[in-house]
């Protein structure tokens, strides 16, 4: 097998950024819309959307529509066991993962309630 040191650098690289490895460990466990990572972040919209363009042009992430609704999804096998290896393997749902969806609520069919997103209060300033 033949291995190709520039991938693997940039998908080193892409991995080192705290707030992309929140995304993939949150992407990890289940498929997550863009509302629900706003909330994990605490970033605005445009921000998480530009650290997902980057995940999908190296091919580590993919999204899944619905609809009008766009979920992520893990789409390299690879990057999934690095993220075992580092961040160990997903057993129980961590209370950061889970707090974040309490967060905000959205029209997506995986949240509970059909209400606008709403994001903390920090993003009105």
């Amino acid at each position: 097998m033949s291995i190709n040191y520039e991938e693997t650098a940039n998908k080193i690289k892409l991995l080192a950024h705290p707030e992309r490895l929140r995304i993939l460990d949150a992407i990890r466990r289940e498929s997550e819309c863009v509302c629900h990572l706003i909330a994990l972040l605490n970033k605005p919209q445009p921000y998480v959307s530009q650290q997902l363009s980057l995940l999908r042009k190296a091919g580590i992430i993919e999204d899944e529509k619905d609809g009008l609704n766009v979920y992520y999804r893990l789409a390299d096998r690879e990057i999934a066991n690095w993220l075992d290896d580092i961040l160990g393997e997903v057993v129980d749902e961590q209370p950061e993962m889970s707090q974040h969806k309490k967060l905000v609520t959205c029209p997506c069919p995986k949240c509970e309630t059909e209400a606008e997103v709403m994001v903390e209060p920090m993003f009105a300033q």
